[in-house]
Parts: structure tokens; C-alpha cells; sequence
């Protein structure tokens, strides 16, 4: 890793990193299809282009920084496993990969995590261990997990590993779509939106990227005004998949590159999922319908705009749908 900060203490990514994952990833992953809906362009007053990763393996994009993690190892650290702590999506997709390279896979997930990804985790053969749903127990319980096993600890987000597969994602948008204005993803630990700025920065500079953020768990937000990283312990949001702080590899994109972070309530998170599901007819989590909900909420800052929308995933408790309750 050839980029780090002025002080020479972090390893960051790099364009070349992002070139490597792509082809390290090309044969384990989705090349996930981009959507459009006149209703939606109608409504919002922008031309909005969903790129779809609820259709990638494992559910969700972060099966694209977990397989690079997992092929990059050499055979002698492969053999020890790897090892996270995930709300769910990198837990599950950190299991399929390691299921691909035939190694054991660790993690450490909240108590209060979806059933439904509990269950991928273990179907994709990965050994779970719960915490309590706050940061301090997830990283407490998973110090022990990892002392236990020596297994390679792939960090959620703040492994520049992750973030370069997690940036062939808008990689591929721009192949797929041209003429983007902008593109908006959501935002919790801040790998997608890192990988993003990677992409964006290096091949398209001109190109507006937003952060989408819920009220409820808005350090990002609050972390993006204040200008250093402000972290909560135990968040509240449907939006399970963004509850967790920015990390200093995260930071340090999302400070330099972000256009702006915005924000939505809970009952407009849920009506923006409600009417995905409704009017395109696919499948996405609470988490992934909070850029539209933002797009909804602030039609200035995106009308008459081509913005890529990230889908981040598919993941979703069908027993417990949000509007069921």
C-alpha cells in the first residue's frame, strides 16, 4: 500500500490495489446489474441510476472487500482462518469467501443481529459467536475470539484491503453508466463510501459523492461537520447496517473526498424501502434505502442530476419487515 498520511503511520489503498482486487475478486463475485425507474426519476426530479448489489453473492457489496482479504492471504495464513466482527453483511460475506477457499471463518455478531443473516452466516459454514449490540462488547468479545484461533482479523471497514475491493463497485457503475453527476451511498463504517472516493478520486474527480446517513445513528454526519471522528457506542436505527463508527482509513476518505453527508428520519427510511419494493420490485435492506430517503428529502441538492445510487444489500427478515409492525 503506497499511499498513507503525512506522518507515514497509515497504509491506505491505492488505484493499483483497487486494479488487483478487481481481478483477484472477478471470479468469485456478481457483476451486479444497474437499474433505472421513470417513476422514480419523476418523482425525485434526477435520473437516478440504482446499482444494484442486493443481487451480489452473499447478498451485499461487502462480499467484494472480503474476497479480496480472503485470496489475498498466503497459503500459511489461510490455513489459520479468518476472522471479523460484523453486524452481518461482512460476517456472512466474509463466510462465503472463506467457504470458497475452503478456511474457517470467525465471527462475532450482536445478539439483536436479523436472524436471516445469522442464518447465511452459518449456512456459508461460518462459526458465530454473539455480543451484546453495542461497539465496546462486539470489540471486547471479539479480542477473546481472536486470541483463541490466530486467525486473520479482516476488519468490516478499516482494512485497506477491504476498501479496495469494496471500491471495484463504483468502478464497475462507471463502466455501466456515463455522465454521472453524482453518486450516493449509505454510510455507517464508511467502507463503501471509502472505496468510492478511491474510485472517484483516481478516475472521475469531477463527480459529486454523498454520504447517507440515518438521524438516529449520525456520527458520520456529526464526525463530517465537526471535522475529526465522533463516535457513538450503541446507536438505535433500522438501519442495523449502519451503526458503527468511522475508523481512521475511513476517515481520512470521507474527510478528503465527501461532498456532504445528509441525513434521514426513521419513517422516511422506511417509506423510501417501502416504495423501492413497491415500484421496482426488488428486494433491499433498511440500511440501503437511506440514500433515496436523502434524495427524497433534499430534491435540490440532486435535481436534474445523474446520480449513481448504491444498493448496498438484499439481506432482509422477511418476518419482520419494517411496515409490519
Amino acid at each position: 500500500m503506497k499511499d498513507t498520511t503525512a506522518d507515514g503511520a497509515l497504509d491506505l489503498p491505492d488505484w493499483d490495489d483497487v486494479l488487483a482486487a478487481h481481478d483477484r475478486i472477478t471470479p468469485h463475485i456478481h457483476r451486479t446489474p444497474v437499474l433505472t425507474s421513470r417513476f422514480m426519476d419523476e418523482l425525485t426530479g434526477a435520473r437516478l441510476f440504482f446499482k444494484c448489489e442486493n443481487f451480489q453473492k452473499a447478498g451485499a457489496f461487502k462480499v467484494r472487500g472480503a474476497t479480496n482479504a480472503v485470496f489475498g492471504l498466503s497459503d500459511e495464513a489461510a490455513s489459520r482462518g479468518v476472522a471479523t466482527h460484523s453486524s452481518g453483511n461482512h460476517a456472512l460475506s466474509l463466510s462465503y469467501a472463506a467457504g470458497r477457499r475452503g478456511i474457517p471463518c470467525h465471527v462475532v455478531m450482536p445478539r439483536t443481529a436479523p436472524e436471516a443473516k445469522k442464518a447465511a452466516v452459518r449456512g456459508y459454514g461460518g462459526i458465530i459467536t454473539e455480543c451484546e449490540p453495542s461497539t465496546t462488547s462486539r470489540e471486547a468479545v471479539f479480542a477473546e475470539v481472536h486470541a483463541a484461533t490466530g486467525a486473520d482479523f479482516v476488519h468490516p471497514y478499516n482494512d485497506p484491503r477491504v476498501i479496495a475491493g469494496q471500491a471495484t463497485c463504483s468502478r464497475e457503475l462507471l463502466d455501466q453508466v456515463d455522465g454521472l453527476d453524482a453518486v450516493i451511498a449509505p454510510i455507517g463504517g464508511g467502507g463503501m463510501v471509502s472505496g468510492c472516493c478511491l474510485t472517484l478520486s483516481n478516475i472521475a474527480p469531477g463527480i459529486e459523492i454523498y454520504a447517507a446517513e440515518p438521524e438516529q445513528a449520525d456520527d458520520a454526519y456529526r464526525s463530517f461537520k465537526a471535522g475529526h471522528i465522533i463516535a457513538d457506542d450503541a446507536p438505535v436505527t433500522i438501519a442495523d447496517g449502519l451503526k458503527v463508527p468511522l475508523k481512521e482509513r475511513t476517515w481520512h476518505f470521507v474527510s478528503n473526498h465527501v461532498t456532504d453527508i445528509l441525513t434521514a428520519s426513521e419513517d422516511e427510511i422506511v417509506e423510501a424501502m417501502k416504495l423501492t419494493w413497491a415500484r421496482m420490485k426488488i428486494v433491499m435492506e433498511p440500511s440501503c434505502a437511506v440514500p433515496l430517503a436523502t434524495i427524497l428529502k433534499n430534491p435540490d441538492v440532486f435535481r436534474g442530476k445523474r446520480v449513481g445510487v448504491i444498493i448496498t444489500g438484499g439481506n432482509v427478515d422477511l418476518d419482520k419487515l419494517p411496515w409490519m409492525a
